[in-house]
């Protein structure tokens, strides 16, 4: 209202004042400014809003903005965690695996050594059971000669020292 009753009171004081001189371009200026003053009354509201409305849709905007900003920097956050998570489970993987691998080599020596040892010891048994055998086949052997042939009379100590003479 204040700025209004003015610009009504306005047309009226200029017209008041004639100066003789017949220039309308007062007139003009006037009815101009008037006009533009109705003009700012009636669009002032509507452009306000206007104005108002696009201040809320660019906040609105912006505000999506930094909600995904801030999503975007705690699913990086996440990510980073996931990887020093990853990072720390490869180091202990790796430990883990090295230890297993030295376990099993020990483990696979120690059973090499008890296998070459037991085919040492079944080498040695095998070895003296050829000898055994290979001693019964020579004292067969000469028993066989010496019992085949007649004319040969052998006490039994002497048959003992031949025999003990050929094992040896």
């Amino acid at each position: 209202m204040k700025f209004i009753l003015p610009l009504l009171i306005l047309p009226a004081l200029a017209f008041a004042s004639s100066h003789g001189t017949n220039y309308d371009i007062v007139e003009r200026t006037l009815n101009f400014l008037l006009f533009f003053g109705i003009l700012i009354y009636f669009i002032a509201k509507p452009l306000k809003q206007m104005y108002l409305d696009r201040i809320n849709k660019i906040a609105s905007k912006l505000k999506s903005i930094e909600e995904k900003l801030n999503s975007s920097k705690s699913q990086k956050d996440e990510a980073i965690k996931k990887v020093e998570e990853a990072k720390i489970n490869a180091a202990s993987l790796i430990e883990t695996a090295q230890k297993e691998a030295l376990n099993l080599a020990q483990k696979v020596k120690k059973d090499t050594e008890q296998d070459i040892i037991n085919i040492e010891k079944s080498f040695k048994e095998q070895k003296e059971f050829e000898e055994r055998k290979m001693t019964k086949s020579v004292v067969n052997e000469i028993l066989n000669e010496i019992f085949a042939n007649d004319s040969l009379k052998i006490d039994q100590k002497e048959l003992v020292n031949i025999v003990l003479k050929k094992v040896s």
